[in-house]
């Protein structure tokens, strides 16, 4: 884990102060120990070294990173899987922005993200900015953006991992690369499937619960061309996900195609000057089943099933012009997407005035156009500042319910457009040789996703229903805080505060007969601050160790139509997110990780009665090289089989249980 100047190398040495990282997707060209913004950085070595087989449990070794759940995505619905950082985030949709080569990754219907689209194999560099990045980024930027660089494309290579492990885990990844000339070219894929574990916690599992089944396939070409000053990069992917969650009736499966190309070209009239461009988009269907269920858990029959077919289409340009310390940058971005949400729905005792059928979609656009720039008006002090505005607009809303007798009701909703302005200030005080103090103060916004305007779920036996009405989350906010860099010791605190206004929560809705509703709804205000501390040591060239831990306060300030929930706690948030990590690397011989993790108690609802208790589990990864590119490794995730609740929706499930992995990888170069 870097912290703007300890990193893995492919061969390990001494660390020493002046050594940097470029991070190149964060719309600048920047260092994190030279930027005024806290970031975080897992380089490829670190990537390697934990054997995981999915990409949500390898950066959660970032205490400001979270899922909206605490459960992986091999057995959890993707739609839970959206990224929150330092404790923003009151539901499963991502209030992260998480790019790959500059290109969005979170779906964008619904807001989460595929997390087994993006195999670990491919990755080269993650780098995490926990702070608001509307300023540069927009929409979905409002706790911060998570950027995944792809490995390089050199000259030929192949790579191909075989695994398997617990529950009859099978895992398999390929990747070759080749240039001719200034031309160069990728190829990859994964194969997995698992029978998984059975979530339902044992105190609530009936005849109608199991194993988690899943499995996914992804593929995915890259074509690049560079020369000179000018490079080219077109792509392509498909990802296929099923997931059993366990109990009779629910299902989850995913089809999603991606494209994009991207241009640069660097020194433009022979001045320091690049302009960047980019085009992408995308086919997603995302389908459901739904199950009715005893209360004493001893049948299930089907009551939904459930198709979200979307699709979307983007582009922007980006123009950097720099003279001396002085940089500035203007661009702008345009983005599309549309869907609609079906459901077929099996009334528990039908008559003619029951629902069968519910559709809901529309279509969002969105644009925005941006500033920022850096001066250096003083030796050890950077100013940096950016400013974006944004205009989106719902349009072609409507809802359309089909009764058992035949009876169609539609319902067309008004257009809605809103603008939002996101403005960012930082500044970065290099105080001594050792010492560099950071500041920074921004605003950023989210709109409402199609998902949460128009997609009714049902997690378990609660029901989440939609809320065409939304309006956008907006939050202020500021972190401050030094970091200390001392030969092979880096060391960063953080302190953070930030003020969201109308928060989109699930609010609990009182009913009859006892059952949960839920239902989207502005809350009003929250607050959430805290404190986070990062220490990375290494001592020798081949020994590491990093502390990381995140103190957050989330709770609600203000809430106009649920005054009762003002001073509650934000639901899924914990107080302490912590990270102990030693580390003993030597290519040539073996590696050897083990990582402690602790969260602390948070709660489930927004009402803060359903408690889940804290739980530390330990993870240990193996890797050692045997002869040329052959390489063994084992990883075993929660080694001492500790059991802890991930959710309690109805029904308590349980996070993932001890997980053995082993294989063996081949590297030709």
């Amino acid at each position: 884990m870097s912290l703007g100047g300890v990193a893995h190398a492919d061969e390990p040495q001494p660390i020493e102060a002046s050594e940097t990282i470029v991070i190149e997707d964060l719309r600048r060209l920047r260092p994190p120990s030279e930027d005024p913004a806290s970031v975080t950085v897992l380089e490829r070595r670190e990537l390697e070294t934990r054997g995981t087989v999915s990409s949500d449990d390898l950066v959660r070794v970032v205490p400001s990173v979270a899922m909206f759940r605490r459960s992986s995505s091999l057995v959890a619905d993707p739609s839970s899987q959206g990224v929150n950082l330092r404790g923003l985030g009151p539901s499963g949709v991502s209030r992260t922005l998480v790019l790959r080569d500059g290109i969005p990754q979170n779906d964008p219907f619904g807001g989460w993200i595929y997390w087994r689209a993006i195999p670990v194999h491919s990755i080269e560099r993650v780098a995490v900015q926990p702070s608001g990045a509307s300023a540069l980024f927009g929409n979905f930027g409002l706790g911060g953006v998570m950027t995944l660089t792809s490995r390089p494309i050199t000259d030929r290579s192949v790579s191909v991992s075989l695994a398997g492990g617990s529950h009859a885990t099978l895992l398999g990844s390929a990747r070759a690369t080749d240039r001719l000339g200034p031309v160069g070219f990728e190829l990859d894929g994964e194969l997995m499937r698992s029978d998984g574990f059975t979530p339902i916690a044992p105190a609530d599992r009936g005849p109608i619960d199991g194993p988690a089944a899943s499995s996914h396939r992804d593929a995915g070409a890259r074509l690049e061309y560079a020369r000179d000053h000018v490079s080219y990069r077109g792509f392509a992917r498909i990802f296929d996900e099923e997931l059993d969650a366990g109990t009779q009736h629910t299902t989850a499966a995913v089809r999603a195609i991606s494209y994009g190309a991207t241009a640069k070209l660097d020194r433009l009239a022979d001045s320091r000057a690049r302009l960047e461009l980019a085009g992408f988009g995308g086919t997603q269907r995302f389908a459901q089943t739904r199950a009715r269920v005893a209360a004493d858990r001893s049948w299930a029959e089907l009551a939904s099933t459930q198709a979200t077919p979307s699709n979307n289409q983007g582009a922007s340009a980006a123009l950097t012009l720099a003279h001396g310390d002085h940089q500035v940058q203007l661009g702008a971005d345009v983005s599309r997407v549309a869907g609609t949400s079906t459901d077929e729905l099996v009334p528990a005792m039908p008559v003619d005035t029951s629902t069968i059928e519910r559709a809901a979609g529309g279509e969002q656009r969105f644009l925005g156009v941006f500033v920022q720039g850096q001066v250096r008006p003083l030796a050890g002090l950077e100013l940096g500042a950016a400013l974006r505005l944004d205009a989106w607009r719902n349009r072609d809303g409507r809802r359309r319910l089909t009764r058992a007798n035949g009876e169609v009701d539609e319902t067309a909703f008004a257009d809605r457009r809103d603008t939002e302005l996101s403005p960012r200030v930082g500044i970065l005080h290099q105080a001594s040789e050792h010492v560099a103090l950071r500041a920074s103060v921004y605003r950023a916004f989210r709109a409402p996703s199609l998902n949460e305007l128009y997609r009714p779920i049902q997690v378990g036996t609660v029901m989440t229903a939609a809320n065409e009405e939304l309006a956008a989350e907006t939050l202020w906010g500021a972190e401050v805080g030094p970091q200390v860099v001392v030969e092979t010791l880096v060391a960063r605190v953080t302190g953070f505060w930030n003020r969201v206004t109308d928060p989109i929560f699930n609010a609990t809705i009182p009913t009859d007969d006892g059952s949960i509703m839920r239902m989207r709804q502005n809350l009003g205000r929250a607050r959430i601050a805290g404190l986070e501390l990062e220490t990375a040591w290494r001592p020798t060239a081949h020994w590491s160790f990093t502390v990381a831990y995140t103190f957050m306060t989330a709770e609600v300030t203000d809430a106009p139509d649920h005054p009762d929930l003002v001073g509650k706690r934000l639901a899924q948030v914990p107080h302490h997110r912590a990270l102990a990590s030693v580390a003993y690397d030597d290519p040539s011989w073996i590696t050897v990780v083990a990582d402690i993790h602790y969260t602390s108690p948070q709660f489930e609802d927004d009402l803060n009665t359903l408690a889940m208790d804290p739980y530390t589990v330990v993870d240990l990864h193996v890797r050692r090289a045997i002869y040329g590119g052959l390489t063994a490794f084992a990883s075993a995730q929660n080694l001492f089989d500790r059991q802890y609740l991930v959710g309690r929706a109805g029904v308590d499930t349980i996070g993932q249980p001890r997980t053995l992995l082993a294989g063996l990888a081949f590297a030709y170069r």
